[in-house]
């Protein structure tokens, strides 16, 4: 039999356990030498640790679940279903870094705001991460304030984020990403504008990926400038619509175009990466760790979203975190309860003190069974030990 509680000793007769060879799967038995009890011991620890493991291997492959070797898909389910409980987590931001990439991604309903830091390679570390439903103050503001206000912060502008940046970081200078500032001004101008002003504006866009130092970035500024000189009044033009009797701009897009890098300019928030040397985009987390969530959950598509998410944490977690430390993330699991030992009287088994009885019409007992039931069968009970046969008397013979 098994032995819940990992004891030394006999549960039966307390006398210490010795070896007694393995079983068939190869697990040490034990075996008391006064009463001859049999027993192995379990650890639930090693249990799941094997169990997690499995879990996260399969989570980080590209296999199915029916592909999996030496076990059944609905047996994997089964056995590692608690994994999908253990909520993965990093521990507290202490370091103030020097930049750091902020980004969010939206999955399912849920949007997932991550910062991370940058390294000389690329991608740096994963700092912490944030659930929300949308990019708005007060979920950058929920992320933001667990992390020290680094030099320079890389985002992409989303919306609600340079409100929290202010609020919490106000030190921090800000880096607008540029392949951000070209996709938009793209979306705006298309990649080929039919005026000439549109494609003089598409010309500037793209050049800010050649500008490596503060003489490039002058020259371009002044460029924007000489643009603005001669197609500026084009971005003041309306139109009269008769039949709604509305106005509009004319060239809508183009303006669109041009207020989105004159902004830009103007907030400084383009060349901050020429004053200290920190990333220029947020392509590091995009690759790194946005993609690789898309990727993750398309080989294992079909999840709902509790596991959705779950996956997500856990791609974000063995990012930072070795194998040996997530197994501190296991709840502790407590050995089962020795069994209680029998009575041997069987006045141990059936208490003579019956329970309060109920009163009338006060409803049902509130914590277990009935009282009236349980009083009628403990008198019962108490008669038959109290029954005591009198002698039979001569007259009555």
């Amino acid at each position: 039999m098994p032995n819940p509680t990992n004891t030394s000793t006999c549960l039966l007769c307390a006398t210490r356990l010795v070896k007694n060879g393995t079983t068939s799967a190869g697990t040490q038995r034990w075996r008391c030498p006064r009463c001859g009890a049999s027993s192995t011991r379990r650890r639930p620890d090693l249990t799941r640790r094997h169990e997690l493991d499995r879990f996260l291997d399969w989570l980080t492959s590209k296999h199915a679940q029916s592909e999996l070797p030496g076990t059944s898909a609905r047996t994997f389910r089964r056995t590692t279903a608690w994994c999908w409980q253990i909520v993965p987590r990093l521990g507290p931001v202490e370091t103030r870094h020097h930049h750091i990439l902020l980004d969010g991604i939206y999955l399912g309903t849920w949007c997932l705001l991550i910062a991370t830091t940058a390294g000389p390679q690329g991608l740096g570390h994963v700092l912490a991460w944030q659930w929300c439903a949308t990019e708005s103050h007060a979920a950058w503001s929920a992320l933001l304030e667990r992390i020290p206000a680094p030099t320079v912060a890389v985002c992409d502008g989303g919306t609600g984020l340079h409100s929290a940046l202010r609020r919490h970081w106000p030190t921090t200078r800000v880096q607008r990403c540029i392949f951000h500032v070209q996709l938009g001004t793209r979306r705006h101008l298309t990649r080929n504008p039919r005026t000439d002003p549109g494609r003089r504006l598409l010309q500037l866009s793209r050049a800010l990926s050649d500008i490596h130092d503060i003489d490039a970035a002058i020259t371009w500024q002044q460029h924007l400038d000489t643009w603005w000189q001669a197609h500026g009044h084009l971005t003041k033009e309306r139109t009269y619509h008769r039949h709604s009797g509305q106005w509009w701009y004319t060239h809508d897009r183009l303006r669109k175009a041009w207020h989105l890098l004159h902004r830009l300019n103007q907030q400084g928030v383009l060349f901050t990466y020429l004053e200290h040397g920190n990333a220029r985009t947020t392509s590091a987390l995009e690759g790194g760790i946005n993609s690789g969530i898309r990727d993750l959950l398309r080989r294992h598509r079909g999840m709902p979203e509790a596991h959705l998410r779950r996956a997500a944490e856990w791609f974000l977690t063995l990012k930072e975190l070795p194998r040996d430390q997530v197994y501190d993330l296991i709840p502790r699991v407590e050995p089962a309860p020795a069994p209680m030992e029998q009575p041997t009287r069987w006045s141990d088994r059936c208490p003579t003190t019956p329970p309060s009885p109920r009163t009338k019409g006060s409803g049902p007992a509130r914590d277990g069974p009935d009282v009236a039931n349980a009083t009628r069968h403990t008198r019962r009970y108490t008669h038959f030990l109290a029954y005591k046969p009198e002698p039979a008397s001569h007259q009555e013979k």
